[in-house]
């Protein structure tokens, strides 16, 4: 399965460590589910968001969408006004895996994440396991984000990681085929269980 041996391990943080989705803000929000989808679809869209994760500023963000949608002023603005509400905790089963291999010595951990900058701070405060790693690349810092090539190249030169001899772990598909690309062994991660197999196969033991 592999040419090296796995000596760097690379996490994704929202939906794999971190529970983070707006549905905590949103799935009785509106009157109706066709308005909510409309909102995502065409207001608050992932693309949107995006912008944000690659260094826009949440008031920059919520006035453009303001302006364009004044009749939708509320929603949007609860978007980043209720963000910490989205922001239901660790995915312990997880972070619990992430202890292990930290405790093992065995490797270095990074993380590689799409986060606004001010946002992650947040985070920072919140949930102490995000100061293990041995380092971090986060996109609203960099002003680049996943999937470009140069944002995992940038994690790559700064801590001076063989491509060949790190794994990749992330929920987004989007993001897991573009770590291959640049030759980076990857984890589609969907549950900590079907993680913690997948390590497995790949020649990393972790307790259940």
């Amino acid at each position: 399965m592999m040419n090296k041996s796995i000596d760097t391990i690379i996490f994704d943080l929202g939906g794999v460590l971190i529970d983070w989705n707006p549905m905590y803000v949103y799935r009785n929000y509106f009157d109706a589910e066709e308005k909510r989808n409309y909102f995502f679809e065409h207001i608050c869209t992932s693309d949107w968001n995006e912008e944000q994760d690659a260094g826009r500023s949440i008031v920059e963000a919520t006035q453009l969408l303001v302006e364009q949608f004044p009749d939708w002023e509320q929603p949007i603005r609860d978007y980043y006004g209720r963000w910490t509400e989205m922001l239901h905790g660790p995915v312990h089963e997880t972070v619990e895996i992430f202890r292990q291999l930290k405790a093992s010595g065995k490797y270095k951990i990074y993380a590689l994440t799409n986060w606004q900058a001010d946002l992650f701070n947040i985070a920072l405060v919140r949930y102490n396991f995000l100061h293990w790693f041995d380092g971090r690349v986060v996109s609203g810092e960099e002003k680049i984000r996943k999937p470009f090539p140069e944002f995992y190249q940038r994690l790559l030169d700064r801590y001076n990681v063989d491509p060949g001899a790190a794994l990749f772990v992330d929920d987004n598909l989007r993001n897991v085929k573009a770590a291959e690309q640049l030759g980076i062994q990857s984890i589609h991660f969907s549950n900590p269980a079907q993680f913690r197999e997948e390590l497995k196969q790949a020649g990393i033991e972790v307790h259940s």
